[in-house]
Order: structure tokens, then sequence, then C-alpha cells
């Protein structure tokens, strides 16, 4: 990868971010409502930033709209994953899914060709995530329902990965940060619009009593894919995504330390081998 250290440093942060979100939103006591405000105060923060930036060149501007609706869906399957599933069952299979579905498509839709190396990474990195996952509550009706919501937010993972990084790379003179602020003050718009409508009487209430807490959660989610997209625009997307999703043992340990979920040991060896992926991914 181009500028190897400051990719490394940019992924591993957004990792972190992206671990801590998404435990705020499964603790959460109403995770539609902490997802509403966490997507709000994300799309804000973004929007204040517009009248300083170009608008993106015309050529993104197809990605800007199909990446924000597939953010919208992924959002969705995200939420109802946690309604069935523990932080580190659903984590770890939806974000280990996304890598894979890159991997075998960057080639084709983004004529990236990886080196040996970047594959046997990519590959380690994604099995040793996949593996965490895998555990008895998949015998369970609610086991079974979070996996297949959490296979199709990894599906989603992929689109908007891949759509995101043809977009970014077609911004023009503007560059990355143009793209990156105008994607994220708009692509909340739907999801808040219908949750908002649906769930209009219990939002006082609720942001009264946790709004900060989705407030810090939103500015975290969207710093964290600011870092992402920034450091798409630095190296091969696939090894990138890959590297991204280190933060799944983040949230294992999260969910574990923090919220109680089981570990074990076997996961703990997913985790040493997500982190050899990671080596090989760098060397």
């Amino acid at each position: 990868m181009a500028d190897t250290p400051l990719v490394l440093g940019l992924v591993l942060f957004a990792a972190l971010l992206h671990a801590l979100w998404n435990a705020l939103i499964k603790s959460s006591d109403d995770s539609w409502l902490t997802t509403l405000v966490v997507f709000t105060a994300g799309s804000v923060a973004c929007a204040l930033g517009l009248p300083f930036v170009e608008v993106p060149a015309p050529e993104s501007w197809p990605y800007l709209v199909v990446g924000a609706a597939l953010h919208n869906v992924y959002v969705t399957f995200l939420v109802l994953s946690y309604r069935f599933g523990d932080l580190s069952h659903v984590y770890p299979l939806a974000r280990g899914t996304g890598p894979l579905l890159v991997a075998a498509l960057s080639a084709r839709t983004l004529g990236e060709s990886l080196s040996p190396g970047e594959v046997a990474g990519t590959a380690l990195v994604s099995l040793g995530i996949l593996s965490l996952a895998l555990d008895r509550s998949l015998a369970t009706p609610e086991g079974r329902r979070a996996a297949f919501f959490a296979v199709g937010t990894g599906v989603w993972i992929a689109g908007y990965t891949i759509v995101d990084a043809m977009g970014v790379r077609r911004a023009g003179e503007p560059g990355p940060l143009s793209y990156l602020l105008w994607l994220q003050a708009v692509e909340a718009i739907p999801f808040v619009c219908v949750t908002a409508w649906l769930r209009r009487a219990d939002i006082p209430a609720f942001v009264r009593r946790s709004g900060a807490r989705g407030a810090v959660g939103g500015l975290m989610a969207t710093l964290g894919y600011s870092l992402v997209l920034w450091a798409y625009s630095l190296g091969a997307v696939a090894p990138i995504a890959a590297l991204r999703e280190t933060s799944t043992i983040l949230a294992a340990l999260i969910g574990t330390l923090v919220l109680g979920e089981p570990f074990g040991r076997r996961r703990v060896a997913a985790a040493l081998v997500v982190a050899l992926g990671v080596v090989v991914l760098n060397l």
C-alpha cells in the first residue's frame, strides 16, 4: 500500500472508533433511537463543513446517491442484527463478510490487482474474523436471525465500500474531503425521516436521557469513516477494507469485558489469525 505507515495509522484508529460506536448502539436501551441520534449527529457535523468545500465533480454524483442509499440499508440491517445477537457475534460476522466480497470484486470493479502478500493478508484477516462469529448461538432461532442480518450487513458493507471508493476517486479537484462531507451530510436523511416519523412520540424523552451519548457516537462514526475514505485515496481498497476489520477484535473484547458476553479460547485463536493477517498485509 502507498504511504503504508500513514494508511496503517489512519485505518487502525478508524477501527477503534468504529468498534466504540457499535458498542454504544448495542448497549443502549433503544438501538433504533440511538442510531437515529448517531446518524443525525454525524450528518449535522458534516453539513457544517459544506460551506468550506467545493461541490465534488459531477462524475462522482451518481456514486454519492448510490452510496448514501447503501449506507441506509446497511444501518437498518445492523440495528436488526443487534436486536437478535451479541456484539461479539454479530459484529465479526458482519465486518468479516465485507472484506471477502471487496477482495473478490475489486479487481473487476476498481481495476486493482492485488499482490500475493495482499491476497494472503486479506484472506487471513477475513478468515479470522469469520471464525470469530461461528459459535453455538447459530443453533437457536434468534442466533440464526442475527446471523442472517449480520451477513446481510456485510453484503451492504461491501457494496458501499466499492461505491464510495469509486466515488472518492472521481471527486475531481475538490478531492476526498469534499466527497466525504457531502456523502455523510446527506446519507442520513432517509433513515432519520422514517425513524423520526415512526417513533416521534418517543424521541423527546430519549434525547433527554441518552442524546449526548448518541451524539458522541455519531461524531466517532463520522470521524472514523472519514479516515477510511482518506485511506482509500492512498492505497488499494481490498487490503484497507480488511485492515479496517481489526475492529472486530476490539468489539469482541468490549463485548466480553464490558457487556459480559462469552469470548473463549477459540475466539482468542481467531484474533491471533487476524493479527497475523494484519502483519502479512503490511509487509
